[in-house]
């Protein structure tokens, strides 16, 4: 049977999809860099682990190697650290590798390593978690429904408190601001640069631009030359994601960030079972063509997604993408979630009920054909 390496697999992300992995069959090798939190796990959970960092590629090789193992699912953020090295073992030991970052220059890095991927004959397929999953599945149905489009604005609405995890990979990414693709090229703009009203499925509600993971994999998986993303934010929020435009230097000095990651260590971990379980995610999506002719209007598509709580479709969508790619299902090279297993991929996470096209989910017709 194959197997499956969890690298990260003691953080609080890590631990859910790995129950969930074992719950579904799957051969698991429990990974990370702390002993202790390796051997508290593998005595509980009765599987295999492996202890290794990530500084010395040849270690990190050398451990994917004598794991025999067919693929590697990277839970452990910051990813900007442990990306890197984990992508570079998996390429030279001929090894899948899947994540579930939702950093930007990360998604870049592996797209760059498209060749060597498929030389090696392996998938990289980085960002499997939400929001990416949900909101790359939505533009590629948007771009199926719209082809023409020329731009691309997608959103999230789902207020959850943040695992220690992200903390600390925003914290990583405090000097990078925000990001959008302009005319096909990633350009990096000032933090919640736009704002916009935007129903996302509960009434208009402001959202401001993000720099999340759906920036890149949008336009990777349509093809489509602009892409903004936004989220949900309340008034507080935006005006501190304003400020972070002058105080983004500050933060970003070695010594503010080693205080805020120590900090960050007393964020709680992560929201209860019941609260991942009454948890609801709203994600709108709008494709445009921008007419040349003062004559013909601009078209759109407008689509909206209802999903489980974020943790949920992370778990769900990390195991679902692993046992894909461990199946063969993903061609080799970089991929993305929607590009290589088509918009329908999250409409088979358990809890998704279908595309809303036009409509809202409390009022629309819900869209739950659509193609593979």
């Amino acid at each position: 049977m194959s197997q499956v390496l969890v690298y990260g697999s003691y953080g609080f992300v890590g631990d859910l999809i790995v129950r969930e992995a074992i719950d579904r069959g799957l051969e698991v090798v429990l990974a990370g860099r702390d002993p202790e939190a390796v051997a508290e796990q593998v005595e509980e959970l009765e599987v295999p682990g492996r202890r290794f960092a990530l500084d010395d590629p040849d270690v990190v090789a050398e451990a994917i190697d004598g794991a025999d193992v067919d693929c590697v699912l990277n839970c452990a953020g910051p990813f900007s650290n442990t990306a890197e090295p984990l992508v570079e073992g998996c390429l030279r030991t001929g090894t899948d590798y899947v994540d579930i970052t939702g950093e930007i220059p990360v998604i870049e890095s592996i797209a760059d390593r498209d060749s060597e991927a498929e030389n090696a004959d392996i998938t990289l397929l980085p960002a499997v978690g939400f929001s990416v999953v949900a909101m790359d599945c939505l533009a590629a149905h948007l771009a199926d429904r719209l082809p023409e489009a020329d731009a691309l604005a997608l959103g999230v609405d789902s207020l959850r408190p943040p695992s220690i995890g992200t903390v600390r990979t925003v914290i990583e990414g405090a000097e990078d601001g925000g990001a959008v693709y302009r005319d096909g090229t990633l350009e990096h703009v000032p933090a919640a640069w736009r704002t916009r009203r935007i129903d996302f499925g509960r009434g208009t509600r402001p959202a401001v631009t993000m720099p999340t993971g759906d920036v890149s994999t949008a336009h990777y998986t349509t093809g489509v030359p602009n892409v903004t993303v936004y989220a949900l934010m309340p008034q507080p929020a935006r005006a501190a994601l304003k400020a972070h435009r002058y105080l983004a230097p500050i933060v970003a000095s070695r010594p503010i960030q080693e205080t805020l990651k120590t900090l960050a260590g007393y964020v709680r971990e992560g929201p209860s079972p019941w609260s991942r379980k009454l948890g609801s995610t709203y994600v709108w999506g709008e494709a445009t063509v921008d007419s040349t002719d003062d004559e013909t209007p601009d078209r759109q598509a407008v689509s909206r997604l209802k999903t489980p709580d974020a943790y949920v479709v992370t778990v769900n969508g990390a195991v679902e993408a692993t046992e894909r790619v461990l199946e063969s299902e993903a061609e080799s090279g970089f991929q993305t979630p929607a590009g290589t297993f088509g918009s329908g991929f999250v409409l088979d996470l358990e809890g998704v009920e279908g595309y809303f096209d036009e409509t809202t989910p409390e009022s629309g017709t819900r869209v739950v054909d659509v193609p593979s």
